[in-house]
């Protein structure tokens, strides 16, 4: 069975204001006394409805006055995500299940000119307002891939031949320099806490860890995609110069 659609409901400015621009928006519901004026203008054609309070409405806490009812973004099957651009450039998440690191991921992602965002359809952060409010836009430009096991994915994308490198605290080699993100690539970052899954540690083509000075635990979700996406660029803009 394909996978529903994702972002069938947008809060807050910006997040709205992208979905109006990809031409998703069915129906407004707008808080009166908000200036909205240049949202209303990109809302040409779409039926809208005012309301004292989108509070009362919203999904997440600060709507900004604004909330869109959507037609969904059909996810993309693993193997067209992969071939969508050459090379690829992915971004895998191990089951992350904090919408707002979702969201704040595939922005990251999208400013480091990631080709794609793999995520699980099953205890994972669900792609909801909060998600889509977070992303800023990204999640109606970044293609996604809603996959039934992240251990599965991997093991598919090698056979695709897109090396896969997680991001694990105890691996010895460094991800800067690594020598695989110049080819096909998609990082795996796994969920808060708890890091990679053990399967998806033992299919990775390769691990590697973040340096970061003595007494840093961690970082979070979307600062290790943003790091790791933007060597991705590093490597391959070097290795073309």
């Amino acid at each position: 069975m394909a996978p529903a659609g994702i972002g069938d409901r947008v809060e807050g400015l910006h997040a709205v204001a992208a979905a109006l621009a990809a031409g998703r928006v069915r129906r407004l519901t707008i808080e009166r006394g908000r200036a909205l004026g240049p949202l209303l203008e990109a809302a040409q054609g779409v039926a809208v409805t005012e309301v004292d309070d989108v509070r009362a409405l919203s999904e997440t806490t600060a709507p900004q006055g604004v909330i869109a009812e959507c037609e969904p973004i059909v996810p993309h099957p693993l193997k067209a995500l992969v071939a969508r651009a050459q090379p690829p450039s992915l971004v895998v998440l191990d089951h992350i299940e904090d919408p707002h690191n979702l969201g704040a991921v595939a922005r990251a992602a999208l400013a480091a000119s990631a080709t794609g965002l793999v995520v699980a359809a099953r205890r994972a952060a669900p792609f909801g307002a909060a998600a889509f409010k977070a992303a800023a836009g990204a999640l109606e430009q970044l293609p996604v891939a809603v996959v039934n096991s992240v251990a599965d994915a991997v093991s598919r994308l090698e056979e695709l031949s897109v090396w896969t490198v997680g991001l694990d605290a105890g691996a010895e080699e460094s991800l800067f320099g690594c020598d695989l993100l110049s080819e096909p690539v998609a990082v795996v970052i796994g969920g808060e806490g708890g890091g990679l899954s053990h399967l998806v540690r033992e299919r990775v083509s390769k691990l590697v860890h973040i340096p970061m000075a003595a007494g840093v635990e961690s970082l979070n979700a979307s600062v290790s995609a943003a790091l790791a996406m933007y060597e991705v660029q590093r490597v391959r803009l070097s290795a073309s110069s």
